[in-house]
């Protein structure tokens, strides 16, 4: 239940574009919160209530640095969502192929039948 749990918590965070932003900046490299505001139209408190989500989905970390709170990148969630999505892409990518093969055919059927 807590990986169903976390999985949850990771997808809901990745489905935002800025939060999706963040990571990217912070898959380069720790940075403040002023740094990860400044590429963004929004609001400082508008970038820490984002922080806060990717950081309780377990997607980054803040740590203590004298005044700072340097945001890290965490790989472990993003290694369980892709581990779950990988139990699946094999499923997908057969049904895929079996939907290509399938429209091929038709695809010849049809070319078939008008030359006749």
């Amino acid at each position: 239940m807590a990986a169903s749990n976390h999985l949850s918590d990771t997808f809901s965070a990745l489905a935002d574009p800025t939060r999706r932003a963040i990571l990217a900046r912070l898959a380069r490299g720790e940075a403040t919160v002023t740094e990860l505001a400044k590429p963004f139209a929004i609001s400082q408190p508008a970038i820490s209530k984002h922080l806060k989500v990717l950081e309780r989905a377990g997607l980054i970390s803040r740590g203590r640095d004298a005044q700072t709170r340097p945001c890290r990148f965490e790989v472990r969630r993003f290694k369980e969502a892709t581990e779950w999505m990988n139990r699946y892409r094999t499923h997908w990518e057969a049904s895929f192929d079996r939907l290509e093969t399938l429209l091929t055919e038709m695809k010849e059927e049809k070319s078939r039948a008008n030359r006749k």
